[in-house]
């Protein structure tokens, strides 16, 4: 991917509401930048992940600004650890990136980005529903390791370009992959990294995710004018 490490940064902790509750997230916003990747984090996950603060601040090197939140309370994670539930409540996952995405949108530091999504495991077939439901709003959507199949019919209805990032030794999650992608009918592509599996934690797979993802944004959220 382009190392554009001359790309200014600032981050900072923010707290968006979401009905009747606030949501904690981390907002690192590139100065002169185009996009802004909302991350969408997996089961039992959160804007923490060094997986995800890893592709963060790759895709911020390549000029993307970038927004990670926690989609469940400090309570409702407590809950989750004991129920497993709420991680594959899709409809509440979808609901919350939807929130986040107007917050983006009210933000003046955002509010003239273009959107995308980066989701992961579960958070993956939450980022297609929230798309599905915002079609204008969300200019591309990027999927690591994830579930698009549990978007279930809101796959038929996604507009945002689609990437789907699976490793090669992830064998379950590929079939997943290329169920859900035969439902799709816009720009769609399937990529498999020989060699990696779920977590991509074997040398060079969570980089080569991350170039994938960064060129995929900087190709449908960038103008070319």
């Amino acid at each position: 991917m382009e190392r554009e490490t001359e790309h200014r940064s600032e981050e900072r902790a923010v707290r968006i509401s979401a009905g009747a509750i606030d949501l904690e997230g981390n907002l690192g916003v590139v100065e002169g930048a185009q996009g802004v990747v909302l991350f969408a984090h997996g089961s039992g996950s959160g804007r923490s992940s060094p997986r995800n603060l890893y592709v963060a601040r790759m895709l911020r090197q390549a000029g993307l600004s970038t927004l990670l939140i926690d989609l469940l309370t400090a309570e409702e994670e407590a809950v989750d650890l004991r129920t497993r539930r709420l991680r594959f409540d899709i409809g509440l996952l979808a609901e919350r990136l939807v929130g986040a995405a107007g917050w983006l949108r009210d933000e003046p530091e955002t509010q003239n980005m273009r959107i995308g999504y980066f989701g992961a495991s579960t958070g993956a077939g939450a980022a297609l529903v929230a798309a599905a439901e915002r079609p204008d709003e969300v200019g591309a959507v990027v999927s690591r390791g994830g579930r698009p199949d549990l978007a279930g019919e809101a796959l038929s209805r996604v507009e945002a370009p689609t990437l789907l990032i699976v490793g090669g030794s992830d064998v379950p999650v590929i079939g997943m992959n290329e169920e859900a992608l035969g439902r799709m009918h816009v720009e769609k592509q399937l990529e498999i990294i020989p060699g990696a599996t779920h977590l991509f934690e074997e040398v060079g797979a969570l980089e080569e995710v991350a170039r994938l993802a960064a060129a995929w944004f900087r190709r449908y959220l960038i103008s070319r004018d």
